[in-house]
């Protein structure tokens, strides 16, 4: 596709709408705009040039502009995605929202909180709770990614199981749709059935229908009592097995993580510490909240009980935050071990989850891979990281895991799974994308970006290609 490029003419209109301060052109200014956190090279892109907006009117100042003189624009949160989504494929301009940080208002009668998308998600989680309230959404990434990235990417992460991806966080967004118009999409209701769901279409399109410019979300209750237990279990399809089971006897578990024994030892070694259990096999860490402290124990006691039925070694009572910690330094750990890691995302319904576990480590071996292992098991979200090995050639081992792929998917797919589960497509996974969905399907989401946005300027090269 042809796109113009950023003309000295056009930089000096970007310059009018946001300021001299925050156009980006320096080449060692833009590096950090052309990539997310994949680190493999080969899915890097430098824009040409970097605008900083700080209010609706600039972004939709932007998008006007862009529509003009045909530009391509990227939206950008934080960059830490995994699927290449805030990666220019085309060049263009990245358009960062770091700058449209606040938290506008938190109200905890109502129980909701109004913010810009560049607030990070752990700073609105600890602004509620100030207040006395919970915001639910809690991706792994949560220190450093921001809402609005978590919003455009439907971002999941631990609590899913209990409180739903980020989509079902959200009551309304503002964004400025791909022709430049701002939008006030959804309405502080619990429920409401007039015409399309249009904010629930922007959740989860990836930056490609719409830059999202606030949000008004869902607070809750903050929870008064909960454990978390450490499960250990010398065998994984027994670990991953007892999941279902967990759910099916009626216990609502805030978060079910499984992570395999080698990537325990993986993140020992990254933190420098020894784990509980971690020479005993492979974990499920449970965190479960109650009514009351004779609610807490009684939900103890069962899932004491259903894991030991089905081949738990060790029931233990886990310190929080070191055994979040070790879970949430997963990435770190792989990527302390290699820099070039394939990251898949895959999701299956929960009762298939041995199936396919058992699966992967069948074609880990058909295929010579390192793998390392952890799940969101409780809502069936498989973390598979593939990694290369230092003395490998870079063609050989991406020939090896685009094999394991085709057989991956497939087996995935006729288990009634999907590619992802909260990483997104972006442009990493869009060709997986094409031949793994079905065309009317696919045919469906290419009609509605096309008519959305007729230029293909917001985005483009992202989810799949627009004929």
């Amino acid at each position: 596709m042809e796109y113009a490029k950023l003309t000295p003419d056009i930089l000096q209109k970007l310059r009018e709408i946001v300021g001299e301060e925050n156009v980006l052109t320096d080449a060692a200014l833009l590096e950090p705009y052309g990539h997310d956190e994949v680190t493999d090279p080969a899915y890097h892109k430098l824009p040409e040039a970097v605008a900083l907006a700080e209010n609706a009117e600039q972004v939709a100042a932007i998008i006007t502009l862009a529509n003009e003189y045909r530009f391509p624009v990227t939206p950008r949160g934080a960059g830490t995605g995994l699927a290449c989504g805030a990666v220019p494929v085309y060049g263009g301009l990245v358009l960062s929202l770091e700058k449209m940080n606040r938290i506008i208002e938190i109200n905890a009668d109502a129980m909701y909180a109004v913010v810009e998308p560049g607030v990070r998600t752990s700073d609105l989680q600890e602004a509620a709770e100030a207040k006395g309230v919970f915001y639910a959404g809690d991706p792994c990434s949560g220190d450093s990614c921001f809402i609005g990235g978590n919003i455009a990417t439907n971002a999941g992460g631990n609590r899913a199981v209990k409180y739903g991806t980020t989509r079902h966080q959200v009551y309304a967004v503002e964004a400025v749709n791909p022709q430049g118009k701002i939008v006030r999409l959804g309405a502080r209701l619990q429920k409401q059935s007039t015409g399309y769901c249009l904010e629930q279409l922007i959740i989860g399109s990836e930056g490609t229908l719409g830059v999202i410019t606030q949000a008004t979300l869902k607070l809750m209750p903050l929870p008064q009592y909960s454990i978390d237990l450490l499960v250990v279990f010398p065998g994984a399809a027994e670990a991953i097995g007892t999941v279902n089971k967990i759910i099916g006897a009626g216990i609502v578990p805030t978060c079910v993580e499984y992570m395999d024994n080698i990537t325990i030892k993986s993140v020992e070694k990254y933190l420098g510490r020894r784990l509980q259990g971690s020479d005993k096999g492979n974990y499920l860490i449970i965190e479960v909240e109650g009514a009351s402290e004779d609610d807490l124990d009684e939900k103890s006691i069962s899932l004491d009980e259903i894991c030991t039925e089905n081949g738990a070694s060790d029931v233990l009572v886990a310190d929080h935050d070191k055994i979040w910690q070790a879970r949430k330094a997963f990435a770190e750990a792989v990527r302390a071990e290699s820099l070039i890691v394939c990251k898949e995302d895959v999701v299956i319904p929960v009762d298939q989850e041995p199936l396919l576990l058992a699966e992967i480590l069948r074609l880990a071996e058909k295929y010579d891979l390192v793998t390392r292992i952890a799940s969101h098991a409780g809502d069936g979200n498989i973390h598979l990281n593939i990694l290369k090995r230092a003395e490998e050639d870079y063609a050989e081992w991406e020939r090896r895991v685009e094999q394991n792929q085709q057989e991956l998917y497939a087996f995935i797919y006729a288990h009634g799974g999907r590619l992802s589960g909260e990483h997104g497509i972006g442009f990493k996974r869009k060709r997986l994308m094409e031949k793994f969905t079905e065309q009317e399907e696919l045919a469906m989401m290419k009609a509605i970006k096309k008519a959305l946005d007729p230029n293909n300027i917001l985005n483009p090269g992202k989810i799949f290609d627009v004929d």
